[in-house]
């Protein structure tokens, strides 16, 4: 048969005998996951980079051979998971990197078989309906109109500015706190924006009077970059005086609720987000606390007639007269053509748990991190950064100096015994624990603790 006998190709994904497929090899990989993590013992693999590299170009062999190794998905994902930093143990807590639920891994699945690309409605029909609504729900809940969804805060951010710069002029810019994300700045030089003013943040925060200073000297265009849940210490500016700044001064609001976002599903939280609604755009990302596996973001805009901005034409995807006919247009929800239905694992996520549930993971995890800053500021070897304002806690031996913090934080990395973040503040370097583990025992914080006391030079 010309271009080879279909009988002996492999065996597709989707299909009629798609989930007849599948089925062995999900075995495949559960029995590889299950054997990798045992292989690890810990949150992440020992001997640092050069063992991990070592067993990893084992397993590979050669990554393209003359003949193929039926056992490659075995023992590559055994190799992948005895490598890896797990975020589902209790001692991996250095960044926002969040463990994913089960449910939404599963529904992960299910859209990599199906495979729909939404950057037309006939590779996309129901994909394309889904993300639709759930966005446009999620806008809501942040008091926006509408959303699109994003591989997460960097994309999202540089989205904000593309669009404030279509609605405001080149001359438009941007103003942020030292504590904004550098995804900021960086999308204002990608976008040829004037550079950005950078106002001092001791605190930690945007400060109100710095920032009406900023604004009085800079009477054109300006998009104000507020942030609620900073990448160092969690941190929520204030964000009903910023866009009350914003407001007497004729400025755009842009807040980056990245991290803070997941705040929203929670009764108890929810309250600290108070200024939300008043932003022209908003970042928000399901992968931190929203429990997704990567990507998950979105942003959400007040003004969803500002993303005619982004329409593109390409006759292939969106000739006019489909359009006409009521094929919906696709290349207006997104800077990227080929994309895949990242909504499915969310809009399962938010009806299986509800915002409820979703509310519980998020109170559990403030709650877990509040105990742990107390077990810190409780121990009189320790030095504690602050009351964690969302789940990150910042806290250092008392009597090390930075050089020693950051041996200790790599000496537990190269053992695999603990993943810590590190942060600056107030002039000197902070371990970072950031708490997005519902299943995180206080036992857990407490052992943390030792590990890193145990770790200290005396």
């Amino acid at each position: 048969m010309s271009g080879g006998d279909v009988t002996s190709a492999p065996p597709l994904a989707s299909g009629p005998d798609g989930p007849d497929a599948l089925r062995p090899l999900l075995a495949t990989v559960l029995d590889a996951l299950a054997a990798g993590r045992a292989e690890r013992r810990g949150p992440l693999p020992a001997g640092g980079p050069r063992a991990v590299t070592a067993r990893i170009t084992e397993a590979l062999g050669d990554a393209l051979p003359d003949t193929g190794d039926p056992d490659a998905l075995h023992s590559l994902v055994r190799a992948l998971a005895a490598g890896a930093a797990d975020p589902a143990d209790p001692l991996c807590a250095a960044h926002l990197h969040c463990p994913p639920l089960a449910v939404a891994a599963a529904a992960d699945l299910a859209a990599s078989a199906l495979n729909p690309s939404l950057d037309s409605w006939d590779q996309a029909p129901a994909a394309s309906a889904l993300e639709a609504a759930v966005a446009r729900t999620l806008a809501r809940t942040a008091g926006l109109a509408d959303a699109l969804v994003t591989t997460g805060g960097t994309e999202s951010n540089q989205l904000a500015l593309l669009l404030a710069r279509e609605a405001h002029g080149r001359d438009l810019r941007l103003v942020c706190g030292a504590n904004a994300h550098h995804s900021l700045p960086r999308a204002a030089w990608l976008l040829g924006l004037p550079d950005p003013v950078v106002l001092p943040a001791p605190a930690g925060t945007l400060d109100p009077a710095a920032l009406d200073a900023a604004l009085t000297a800079h009477p054109g265009p300006t998009l104000v970059a507020a942030t609620a849940g900073t990448t160092d210490a969690g941190l929520i500016d204030p964000l009903p005086e910023i866009a009350g700044l914003c407001t007497a001064h004729g400025a755009r609001l842009h807040i980056d609720a990245a991290y803070g976002g997941g705040l929203l599903f929670s009764d108890r939280h929810r309250d600290r987000l108070a200024g939300l609604e008043a932003a022209h755009t908003v970042t928000l990302d399901l992968h931190k606390l929203g429990w997704q596996p990567a990507a998950a973001g979105l942003i959400a805009v007040a003004r969803p007639g500002e993303l005619a901005a982004l329409h593109q034409r390409a006759d292939y995807l969106n000739a006019d007269d489909d359009t006409e006919a009521g094929l919906p247009d696709l290349l207006g929800r997104s800077l990227r053509t080929t994309r895949r239905p990242d909504i499915l694992k969310i809009a399962v996520t938010l009806r299986t748990l509800g915002r409820s549930g979703l509310g519980t993971l998020v109170d559990q995890v403030c709650t877990r991190a509040r105990e742990f800053a107390a077990l810190v500021r409780e121990h009189p070897g320790f030095d504690l950064y602050d009351r964690p304002a969302i789940s990150t806690v910042l806290f250092r031996p008392a009597t090390a100096d930075d050089t020693a913090v950051a041996t200790v934080r790599r000496r537990l990395l190269h053992e695999g015994r603990a993943v810590l973040g590190r942060a600056r503040l107030d002039g000197r370097l902070w371990l970072k624990a950031t708490v997005l583990n519902p299943h995180t025992r206080p036992d857990d914080l407490a052992h943390l603790l030792e590990l890193v006391e145990g770790s200290t030079p005396a």
